[in-house]
């Protein structure tokens, strides 16, 4: 983030009156870290930026300014093994109108069968598997619009490529194509509008959400979040589960991003928006076809933690992980068990929890199992390898098992 960063962080610094020592003091850091961004490195940490944030009282995006982009590996190997979803994503335009279509009628419920299918295959983190099958998903996405130019078949057409690009977005935000997500998921959200399907289109704003928030872009995630939930607010009576699911995700993406920003009060009121909708689905609702594949009062549990590690609160995740019904597995069978991808994600907040409460033992279990159960998923987590390099400072000699994990997550060999 380079020289921008580095005069933001001075400005609010010295405006605030601080040195760099009590800047780091108050933020709970080191100096050196204070020291390094005011020089212009950019190897800075995005939960340093919060910590700092937090300690001047101003929103993280404040800090935050563009600077020259680093140059590119030519070597890059997504550039190759995702040639073919880019080619169905980004097709080559020219002048020369395009070829009518031709052949059979497109079987529309055949393609949402296929992006369900597809949809398992992400939830269940086999990204080799959907890496392979999403090109055929999205070229038959793209036949089946070009085909059908009016009438009631386009409409479904354009909610069926809706549904297949919101789960390319998800999937290329999972492994950090943050471009290629955004304009996967901008279409979807055209497609979902052109169609008329509101709760498509919301759910595909969540979508775009995801990729903001990892994008660092926390002010226009929350926004964006808080003006569709005042589109889709469910009405008091005759809401189905899937508008309160809906709109429940939204309200969780605008608390994730606000809570980034140093918006604690405001991540709070949009955390407790999220219980509302989440006492109102009562058990996990599961839509393999939504953002939110699986929303409820677990679900809503798990997401509120997640603000706590974000703010470096670690002792509360630990705490309420014990303490509160919802993230106890034998309520699960009453209220409906997690996804996949939200129970990893809980659990590898857990484990960092651990880790700074001094349990490196049990965050080290943690990790070791997440490696096991759902290696693919957890060779993407920046948070697992910035754990895990937490534990082996703190370890003189590591374990065969660390040395495998650690060679997982690309630490070192």
């Amino acid at each position: 983030m380079s020289d921008e960063l580095a005069d933001s962080l001075r400005k609010y610094r010295r405006a605030a009156g601080l040195s760099q020592e009590q800047l780091a003091h108050r933020a709970g850091l080191s100096v050196g870290p204070v020291r390094k961004i005011e020089q212009g490195d950019d190897g800075v940490r995005m939960e340093t930026l919060h910590a700092l944030a937090r300690a001047l009282g101003v929103k993280t995006s404040n800090l935050m300014a563009a600077g020259a982009p680093k140059p590119v590996p030519h070597d890059n190997p997504n550039t190759l093994n995702l040639r073919e979803l880019r080619i169905a994503l980004t097709p080559a335009v020219g002048l020369a109108a395009p070829d009518a279509p031709t052949g059979d009628a497109p079987d529309i419920r055949r393609l949402r069968r296929m992006t369900h299918d597809s949809a398992l295959l992400y939830y269940e983190d086999s990204y080799q598997s959907i890496a392979a099958d999403l090109p055929a998903l999205i070229h038959a996405a793209n036949d089946a619009v070009a085909y059908y130019d009016h009438g009631s078949e386009r409409l479904d057409a354009l909610r069926a490529r809706s549904e297949a690009l919101q789960l390319a977005g998800r999937y290329l935000t999972q492994i950090r194509q943050y471009d290629l997500a955004h304009g996967a998921i901008k279409e979807a959200i055209s497609d979902a509008r052109l169609a008329g399907s509101e709760l498509t289109a919301a759910s595909g704003v969540g979508g775009m959400c995801f990729v903001l928030i990892r994008t660092e872009r926390f002010d226009e995630a929350e926004d964006i979040a808080v003006a569709t939930m005042d589109i889709v607010e469910p009405k008091i009576k005759g809401a189905t589960v899937d508008a309160y699911a809906t709109w429940g995700g939204l309200a969780m993406e605008a608390a994730a991003a606000a809570a980034r920003n140093n918006r604690p009060e405001e991540a709070k009121a949009l955390r407790r928006a999220a219980g509302t909708a989440a006492k109102a689905v009562g058990v996990s609702h599961r839509n393999l076809l939504r953002h939110w594949s699986q929303f409820g009062p677990v679900t809503a549990a798990m997401k509120e933690l997640e603000d706590a590690m974000v703010t470096g609160d670690a002792r509360t995740v630990v705490r309420k992980s014990g303490e509160e019904e919802e993230l106890q597995p034998q309520a699960w069978k009453r209220l409906g068990k997690p996804s996949t991808n939200d129970g990893n994600r809980y659990y590898l907040d857990l484990a960092r929890a651990r880790v700074r409460t001094g349990d490196t033992s049990a965050a080290m279990e943690e990790l070791s199992r997440l490696d096991h159960v759902a290696p693919e998923w957890f060779r993407h987590q920046t948070a697992a390898a910035i754990t895990f390099e937490e534990i082996t400072k703190k370890r003189r000699t590591l374990t065969a098992d660390m040395r495998t994990v650690g060679a997982h997550l690309g630490v070192f060999g």
